[in-house]
């Protein structure tokens, strides 16, 4: 059985516990760290403020935006704080973990009651030495106040006392009215800025110990794959090689493993190079020349599978009725017009810039690991598990990532790394080159889709079927290749049936930004718009019509709540996408007459509990090539920024990620392994394609959800309105084949 993604989110939030406030105000800190008013804020007698920052840092500007949530409501200024990132230990810090947009949306209220928490405990501290009441004291920029007496002292006066009070229960504190708030909403730039830019370590392939060597691993590019044969020898020849480690397979690995965490479907086997760098290591792989036979995924073939798509869509699915809301087939026959289209999407790798690595050190029955990862909590128990060691005897250095988009949920070479390293007695850092990262990525699952709408007389949509072709394991669709109520029609269209065939595979399938959604916001957007087209209406006016009046459906399944638990039943609010949809379009000023060949195209899609809207502005070349000269994004996340450059900074990079993907992204299979091998053949957006965005964001009278995914899938069927508002000519295979655009 393959875990949801929303078990895995679930499993990182539930299990371990230590999630009460009350435990996390005492806290592993607070016994042995003078000024420890909680694992997450110790202020020492010089002054210092320091405010531990405990999520995974991935790019998304939590290792800001959290301690921002404590500052505020501790009440000091930000320039008197300095944040210290946590390790990996959720018995004190509670849940670490990174992906589904989840952080602000589960934390946003308990990080600011762990600040009110600290300050309420240095009010009394100082109400205890004053004798006055608490209630009359006040505070601000770190200091405490007493009016009546004149009495003022620092926070670090009084640290020493707060620390022994019993921590307030969350539920008796106020927190502030956020017209009091002087750091949350505001521009805060990201502390790691400064580093980053002068190339300090930070990152987990930074990371150098005493006695280090430096390892790669040659594993079959096929998964399952059997090592045939290798030339030993030649690697050992190698410049700075030192010795080499068979990697046995540990097929029992699988089944050991809870099924509700993300990890590792088998460990390989292959042989381990160790150096003295990680060129001398890969070239020692490159030597070993292996040859590998067999595997699991031999049958693999993107032509195979989509002579298979083809073939479902002419016989039939195996899936009839899947998803059946209304009557979908009787309302088609009474329509006054019907449009079909087919859509499809390739897989997709996660390609992050920092290469895969980990660093282990394993000594006796003691492990411990550097890890840019998601889930430091899971690294942890998978580790103990391959090693057979306690899961509190193994630690985790939560190291900045340098990209995950979901990548790094996955702990696999976390495993490799750990085992390697207890074969070889000595720290060592694994890091695969983008081959093998391309090879044994957990992939964006490719699709296919074959739909048909009815039209009124008007042109409305009144039916709406589609068929669609995804991967999966005994006729049962892999959790990254579902179709289900969360997903736009469902819901606002009334009559909706999905029909599903499942084609099979072997390699590992995983959660890309936006997950499902950065597929269908294509297919489910680009749809409206042939119906627009069809119907001989505006595609703003048309999508107006869609939504229809303000109100609320319970449709959506979104990960959410503090507690980890899915929102079954999560309204999608059609007004709030409403209301997004216009404030983009009068920013691009939607309408307005456009030189030859250039065209304004628009898309709307809720994701992650965000609501969002994109119109992209784009030149078709009379050689086809596809210039985007500015994107429009309006969102809807809730009542509150937390940090108004980190939210523009994240819907920014969404955009420039989707449409590096949406132009020239693909992974292909033939004989059962990746074609692609790094970056020349996956492009990556770069500045010479980048667009100007601009980002505005709508405050609603709802809770503050995340931003890290919602922006990213509307900008594909955004960007398709475009082209055919240049050229006329439509695109529903992605990436986009500009080759189809010559004038």
């Amino acid at each position: 059985m393959k875990a949801s993604r929303r078990d895995i989110l679930k499993a990182g939030v539930l299990a371990g516990g230590g999630l009460s406030l009350g435990l996390q105000f005492a806290g592993g800190a607070k016994a042995s760290v003078p000024g420890a008013l909680s694992a997450f804020v110790i202020i020492d007698p010089t002054g210092s403020i320091r405010i531990t920052a405990h999520q995974p840092e991935i790019g998304q500007g939590v290792r800001t935006s959290f301690p921002m949530m404590i500052a505020e409501e501790l009440d000091v200024d930000w320039a008197q704080v300095t944040v210290v990132p946590a390790p990996g230990n959720r018995q004190v810090y509670g849940v670490q973990l990174a992906g589904g947009s989840s952080a602000t949306p589960t934390q946003f209220e308990r990080m600011r009651r762990l600040g009110a928490g600290a300050r309420a405990m240095l009010v009394q501290a100082a109400a205890n030495a004053w004798g006055v009441p608490a209630g009359e004291i006040t505070t601000g920029s770190a200091m405490l106040h007493h009016k009546a007496s004149g009495r003022s002292a620092r926070y670090a006066d009084m640290a020493e006392a707060a620390a022994s009070i019993a921590p307030p229960k969350p539920e008796s504190l106020t927190l502030k009215d956020p017209a009091q708030f002087r750091i949350l909403g505001t521009r805060i730039g990201g502390v790691d800025n400064r580093a980053l830019v002068t190339g300090k370590p930070l990152f987990g392939i930074d990371t150098r110990l005493p006695g280090m060597v430096y390892a790669a691993f040659a594993k079959s590019p096929v998964f399952g794959g059997k090592l045939k044969s290798a030339n030993r020898a030649a690697a050992l020849a190698v410049p700075g090689v030192k010795g080499l480690i068979n990697v046995a397979e540990r097929r029992d690995l699988k089944t050991q493993i809870d099924v509700g965490l993300p990890g590792i479907e088998v460990l390989p086997e292959g042989i381990a190079v160790l150096a003295t760098s990680t060129w001398a290591a890969l070239k020692g792989c490159d030597a070993l020349a292996c040859v590998w036979e067999g595997g699991d995924a031999a049958f693999q073939s993107t032509a195979a599978w989509e002579a298979a798509a083809a073939k479902a869509f002419k016989e039939g699915p195996q899936k009839p009725g899947y998803m059946n809301h209304g009557n979908a087939p009787a309302k088609m026959a009474t329509a006054a017009k019907k449009v079909t289209a087919d859509y499809s999407y390739p897989f997709l790798a996660h390609a992050a810039l920092e290469p895969i690595n980990a660093t282990a050190h394993v000594k006796g029955d003691k492990a411990e690991l550097w890890l840019s990862t998601q889930t430091p909590e899971d690294a942890r128990r998978m580790v103990a598990l391959a090693l057979g060691l306690k899961v509190e005897d193994v630690t985790i250095h939560l190291m900045r990532s340098g990209g995950g988009f979901g990548r790094r949920l996955m702990n696999d070479f976390a495993v490799e790394a750990a085992v390697i390293a207890k074969a070889a007695g000595v720290p060592v850092k694994l890091q695969w080159d983008r081959a093998q990262d391309f090879a044994h990525d957990w992939l964006r699952p490719g699709g296919w889709h074959k739909l048909e709408a009815g039209l009124d007389e008007k042109g409305d949509i009144i039916a709406w079927h589609d068929h669609f072709v995804s991967f999966g394991a005994d006729g049962a669709l892999n959790p990254t290749a579902v179709i289900d109520g969360s997903l736009f029609p469902s819901g606002v269209i009334k009559d909706f049936r999905a029909d599903v065939t499942v084609l099979p595979i072997a390699s590992t399938l995983g959660w890309l930004r936006a997950p499902i959604n950065n597929a269908f916001a294509f297919v489910t957007q680009g749809f409206i718009d042939d119906c627009a087209i069809a119907a001989g209406r505006d595609p703003l006016e048309y999508r107006r019509g869609v939504l229809g009046s303000p109100r609320a459906i319970p449709i959506a399944e979104e990960f959410s709540g503090e507690t980890g638990e899915a929102m079954k039943g999560t309204p999608y609010n059609t007004g709030r996408m409403r209301g997004v949809l216009d404030k983009a379009a009068a920013m691009a000023g939607w309408g307005r007459k456009l030189p030859s060949r250039r065209g304004l195209g628009i898309a709307f899609h809720f994701s992650h509990l965000g609501y969002f809207a994109n119109v992209v502005e784009a030149s078709v070349a009379n050689d086809g090539a596809v210039k985007v000269h500015h994107v429009w994004v309006a969102a809807d996340i809730g009542k509150h920024i937390v940090n108004l450059s980190g939210a523009e900074n994240q819907v920014q990079g969404s955009v420039i990620d989707a449409l590096g993907a949406a132009l020239g992204q693909k992974i292909t299979f033939a004989d059962g392994a990746v074609e692609q091998k790094n970056y020349g053949d996956f492009h990556l957006a770069r500045m010479d394609i980048a667009p100007a965005v601009d980002v505005a964001f709508l405050s609603t009278d709802y809770p503050t959800t995340g931003l890290g995914e919602p922006a990213y899938p509307s900008l594909a069927p955004a960007l398709a309105g475009a082209i055919y508002q240049a050229t006329g000519k439509r695109l529903r295979t992605l990436p986009l084949d500009t080759s189809q655009l010559t004038a």
